[in-house]
């Protein structure tokens, strides 16, 4: 028995096209699409309408071209691989002004998207004098040169509710996209911005004057916020393992390695359960139950294979146990400290997990 990572396909389609509502939507394939696999995402994806992926790795973003050859395709992290940039045809984000006047040259025929570092301070443009300084040296250029055909920022905040960082990020960038476009003049094939957060904040609705939302986590099944209603985004992940064998303990027994657990009852049943921490399940989420038959159980030590549940006597090997599923959702264990829902998605081990979609 092996422990099993399972995807329903048709509601995976099913909550994509709940999340996008028939808008314009670039799709976040990062890290293996969220683990959920890229090549299965991409397809996926493009049957509910949606042609333009952005990633932070150039060679899933060639992979992305080998999928989808008529997709655009935006690639999030700067890389000076300039010529693969132009034979696949992936965007690239324009990271600085310093990046710009060090590869002013090499970067003629790459198709850039200005970034704007907002709050987030990860990468970008820091004022709005830098972008325009590079708009206007772009356009007295004579030489071969880059084609200037995005703007974009991250918003690090959409999902604070108990500040007011997200509303002064949101409006320095509406500042930004109304100075640069509506003032100024300049043209952007693609605007973007919103993620998740951002996204269901502004009532599932793309802004105006922007082409597209950039939206990652909603796609795969995970709110990104706990008010948000479990009715607007469904998850179709599975992860199960199987019950190996069930075992009598007594009060004192020390189970596990290092004392991990300490039996505090008397005839106590203990599951040895086929999934450990290097099947990639978090510690924090072993602080959770199980659910077995449709019971929940205490998870009460974890190893590198295996963890021991608590059960009562309705418990028997070779039972399913299930760690995420429509009902225990990986944004519920998000709210409760576990992990961010990328965090949960992306240990998963997928060498080790059955790797399943039905």
């Amino acid at each position: 028995m092996t422990a099993l990572w399972q995807v329903d396909s048709v509601q995976f389609l099913q909550n994509v096209k709940q999340v996008t509502q028939n808008q314009s939507v670039m799709a976040v394939v990062k890290n293996n699409a969220y683990n959920y696999g890229l090549d299965f995402a991409v397809h996926t994806f493009q049957q509910a309408g949606i042609h333009t992926f952005s990633t932070t790795s150039l060679v899933e973003a060639i992979r992305i071209r080998e999928i989808a050859p008529n997709a655009t395709i935006f690639l999030m992290n700067a890389t000076d691989a300039f010529e693969q940039l132009r034979t696949y045809d992936i965007h690239m984000t324009l990271p600085s002004l310093v990046f710009y006047h060090e590869h002013k040259a090499a970067l003629a025929g790459v198709k850039v998207h200005l970034e704007f570092e907002n709050l987030l301070h990860r990468s970008g443009f820091k004022t709005k004098d830098e972008l325009l300084a590079v708009l206007e040296d772009h356009k007295h250029n004579t030489a071969p040169k880059m084609e200037i055909t995005g703007l974009w920022t991250h918003f690090g905040y959409a999902d604070e509710f108990d500040v007011d960082m997200y509303e002064q990020e949101r409006e320095a960038w509406l500042d930004i996209v109304e100075t640069l476009v509506h003032q100024k003049g300049y043209h952007f094939d693609l605007i973007h911005a919103q993620n998740s957060a951002s996204y269901y904040r502004e009532g599932q609705r793309v802004f105006d004057h922007h082409t597209h939302a950039r939206i990652g986590i909603a796609l795969y099944g995970s709110r990104p916020y706990s008010s948000l209603s479990t009715d607007c985004i469904t998850q179709a992940l599975t992860v199960k393992a199987n019950v190996i064998q069930v075992r009598e303990v007594q009060q004192g027994d020390h189970c596990g390695y290092s004392f991990a657990y300490t039996v505090d009852q008397p005839n106590t049943r203990l599951a040895v359960v086929d999934v450990g921490y290097g099947d990639g399940i978090l510690r924090t989420r072993a602080q959770h139950d199980v659910s077995i038959n449709g019971k929940r159980f205490p998870i009460r030590a974890l190893m590198m294979s295996h963890m021991f549940v608590e059960v009562d006597d309705t418990v028997s090997a070779k039972d399913s146990v299930i760690l995420y599923n429509s009902d225990l959702r990986i944004d519920d264990y998000t709210f409760k400290g576990v992990g961010a829902n990328s965090e949960q998605l992306s240990a998963l081990n997928l060498n080790s997990l059955i790797k399943e979609y039905v």
